[in-house]
Protein backbone atom coordinates (compact mmCIF):
# COMPACT_ATOMS: atom_id res chain seq x y z
CA UNK A 1 0.00 0.00 0.00
CA UNK A 2 1.21 3.48 -0.80
CA UNK A 3 0.84 5.58 2.33
CA UNK A 4 1.94 9.16 2.84
CA UNK A 5 5.07 9.90 0.83
CA UNK A 6 6.86 13.23 0.62
CA UNK A 7 8.19 12.25 -2.82
CA UNK A 8 4.68 12.00 -4.33
CA UNK A 9 4.58 15.67 -5.34
CA UNK A 10 8.14 15.50 -6.73
CA UNK A 11 7.08 12.80 -9.18
CA UNK A 12 3.86 14.48 -10.21
CA UNK A 13 1.34 12.49 -8.15
CA UNK A 14 -1.24 14.88 -6.84
CA UNK A 15 -2.92 12.42 -4.46
CA UNK A 16 -1.52 10.24 -1.68
CA UNK A 17 -2.74 8.20 1.30
CA UNK A 18 -2.55 8.97 5.00
CA UNK A 19 -3.53 6.38 7.61
CA UNK A 20 -6.07 7.70 10.11
CA UNK A 21 -6.60 4.45 12.03
CA UNK A 22 -5.88 0.81 11.20
CA UNK A 23 -7.73 0.11 7.93
CA UNK A 24 -8.97 3.71 7.74
CA UNK A 25 -7.29 6.02 5.24
CA UNK A 26 -7.62 9.57 3.95
CA UNK A 27 -6.85 10.32 0.32
CA UNK A 28 -5.39 13.81 0.27
CA UNK A 29 -4.13 16.37 -2.21
CA UNK A 30 -0.35 16.63 -1.66
CA UNK A 31 -0.34 20.22 -2.93
CA UNK A 32 -3.07 21.57 -0.62
CA UNK A 33 -2.94 19.02 2.24
CA UNK A 34 -6.75 18.79 2.10
CA UNK A 35 -8.75 15.57 1.76
CA UNK A 36 -9.63 14.76 -1.84
CA UNK A 37 -13.21 14.73 -3.08
CA UNK A 38 -14.76 12.40 -5.61
CA UNK A 39 -18.19 13.44 -6.72
CA UNK A 40 -19.72 14.82 -3.53
CA UNK A 41 -17.84 12.41 -1.24
CA UNK A 42 -14.84 13.50 0.85
CA UNK A 43 -12.24 10.73 0.81
CA UNK A 44 -11.87 10.22 4.59
CA UNK A 45 -12.27 6.92 6.47
CA UNK A 46 -11.78 4.81 3.34
CA UNK A 47 -10.80 1.13 3.76
CA UNK A 48 -7.33 0.06 2.60
CA UNK A 49 -8.25 -1.71 -0.64
CA UNK A 50 -10.66 0.97 -1.78
CA UNK A 51 -8.22 3.76 -0.83
CA UNK A 52 -5.33 2.25 -2.80
CA UNK A 53 -7.48 1.86 -5.92
CA UNK A 54 -9.01 5.34 -5.58
CA UNK A 55 -5.64 7.10 -5.20
CA UNK A 56 -4.39 5.35 -8.35
CA UNK A 57 -7.52 6.36 -10.25
CA UNK A 58 -7.38 9.99 -9.07
CA UNK A 59 -3.68 10.26 -10.00
CA UNK A 60 -4.36 8.73 -13.43
CA UNK A 61 -7.23 11.19 -14.02
CA UNK A 62 -5.09 14.13 -12.89
CA UNK A 63 -2.16 13.09 -15.13
CA UNK A 64 -4.52 12.77 -18.10
CA UNK A 65 -6.04 16.18 -17.37
CA UNK A 66 -2.58 17.78 -17.18
CA UNK A 67 -1.47 16.08 -20.42
CA UNK A 68 -4.57 17.34 -22.23
CA UNK A 69 -4.06 20.87 -20.84
CA UNK A 70 -0.42 21.03 -22.03
CA UNK A 71 0.31 18.49 -24.78
CA UNK A 72 3.76 20.04 -25.39
CA UNK A 73 4.96 19.14 -21.88
CA UNK A 74 7.11 16.04 -22.32
CA UNK A 75 8.24 15.74 -18.67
Amino acid sequence: MAGENQEDSEYGNRYALRMDHPDSWTIFDVFTGQPAESGHKVMVGVNAGEADEMVRRLNDQDAKRRDEADPTDLC
